[in-house]
């Protein structure tokens, strides 16, 4: 199967050659000219990826026309804010046998509040969109280390050109020893999950900044994971979507992963950084800083509560002290665990 993946970031790279280890033709495709000449000249990704060699079948270059020809499925690599820029080069330069976009993105846009897949709803025409999500530290994926990752595709479409189940026949074109790809028909919630995780992990991270210990941290996460759930089902998601690789499984690793850039983001908050400093200058995207704002955006027009979220929100756009923030959390009212609530108050 043709596959092209767009942006070579950490992620793009990895996945494009995960791709290219199972045999299929590759196009990766980074935004910069400068920096596809310097990953084809050393068959590696050097400022974002680096010590990992490129095969020889991942074919490089900044040129989308041709890093899509021939293409049936398009990888879109790229933060959920460039998503909509990225998707109209898309729509531009798509080829013919192109039958399905999916975004690798875990946000959702500023301002309007949409997931990545309904960006690509209203940019695209004819292919059909998904989103590919999970617990995947790209190194990890990159040297060929066990994973899994869940695929879910819009309803509009559906059927492969050679008459077999698109989402099936790429399900299973993805797959294999080292990387196990589920489906789901819960495109919203596999989105949700996978974006509103990156803001509790900068709770984490708080928290470990904070030097407040394993037991305050899993109390944490258990209420996040509770809250995850009822913000996912009120935005109209399943709740047996938050507890798959999504869910909880994308919320464990990037909370407890020493890769990852939002975990270590709020961590550097907790330790005393300002925000505004730990932005400037960066090379790598902190989706859960943007995703944040939207998230609460969303929560505040739907009267959906949720304190944790609300109190990331006030440490990064309203200079409240982590400490302050994660005492209000512990001295909420107190109330039983149930299965309805489940720590979510």
């Amino acid at each position: 199967m043709n596959f092209t993946v767009v942006g070579a970031g950490a992620w793009g790279t990895a996945f494009a050659l995960h791709l290219a280890r199972l045999g299929h033709s590759v196009a990766l495709v980074p935004r910069r000219p400068e920096q596809a000449k310097a990953i084809e000249a050393s068959r590696e990704n050097a400022e974002y990826l680096p010590g990992v060699a490129l095969p020889s079948n991942v074919r490089i270059t900044a040129e989308l026309d041709s890093g899509l020809a021939g293409a049936k499925v398009a990888w879109l690599a790229c933060p959920s804010q460039a998503l909509r820029e990225t998707a109209g080069r898309i729509r531009s330069a798509r080829s013919a046998q192109m039958q399905l976009v999916v975004s690798l993105a875990k946000g959702l846009e500023q301002g309007s509040h949409f997931r990545p897949s309904q960006v690509l709803e209203e940019v695209l025409s004819g292919p059909m969109v998904g989103a590919l999500t999970g617990p995947t530290n790209a190194l990890e994926v990159a040297k060929g280390l066990p994973a899994a990752m869940v695929l879910a595709v819009s309803g509009r479409g559906g059927a492969d050109t050679a008459g077999g189940d698109l989402p099936a026949s790429v399900q299973a074109a993805i797959s294999n020893g080292t990387l196990r790809v589920y489906t789901s028909d819960d495109l919203p919630g596999v989105e949700l999950g996978g974006a509103i995780k990156n803001v509790y992990a900068i709770a984490a991270g708080c928290a470990d900044g904070l030097g407040l210990g394993d037991n305050s941290k899993a109390a944490l996460l258990t209420r996040a994971l509770a809250e995850m759930v009822r913000v996912g089902v009120a935005l109209g998601a399943r709740a047996e979507t938050f507890y798959g690789l999504s869910g909880f499984g994308d919320l464990v690793a990037t909370c407890h992963g020493g890769w990852s850039r939002n975990r270590e983001f709020g961590e550097r908050i907790g330790a005393g950084g300002r925000v505004a400093d730990l932005l400037a200058h960066r090379k790598t995207v902190v989706e859960g800083y943007y995703t944040t704002e939207s998230f609460a955006g969303l929560c505040d027009e739907r009267q959906i509560d949720a304190p944790i979220l609300r109190e990331v929100r006030s440490i990064l756009f309203a200079g409240r002290r982590p400490a302050e923030a994660l005492a209000a959390l512990m001295t909420r009212g107190l109330k039983g665990e149930t299965a309805g609530s489940a720590l979510a108050g």
